[in-house]
């Protein structure tokens, strides 16, 4: 039998705050028959046996790969900055990103 929840606004709103998301009333009640959908699932997810699984971050099995590096023809500074907005000494100029 599927336990059936019910989250209250309240607990939608709760959940949201430690989100930190802001929703309209239209969504809190969205949110609330999809979020009680979930916990509903979660609890069929716990009726599944797994002791014989074994743990995994990922299931390709694949482990390291990489390539080895190769050299290739690469651009002057003169084409790299041809379409710049600003440039000064052969640097890209841009606007602060950090208050001071």
């Amino acid at each position: 039998m599927k336990k059936i929840y019910n989250l209250s606004e309240e607990e939608v709103k709760h959940v949201a705050k430690l989100a930190k998301l802001t929703l309209t009333e239209e969504e809190i009640k969205k949110f609330q028959s999809q979020l009680s959908e979930v916990l509903a699932y979660v609890d069929v997810l716990k009726k599944l046996e797994t002791k014989e699984i074994e743990p995994t971050s990922q299931v390709t099995g694949l482990e390291n790969i990489f390539r080895e590096d190769q050299t290739g023809q690469s651009l002057s500074a003169k084409e790299v900055l041809a379409n710049a907005k600003k440039k000064n000494n052969g640097l890209f100029v841009i606007k602060a990103i950090f208050k001071k």
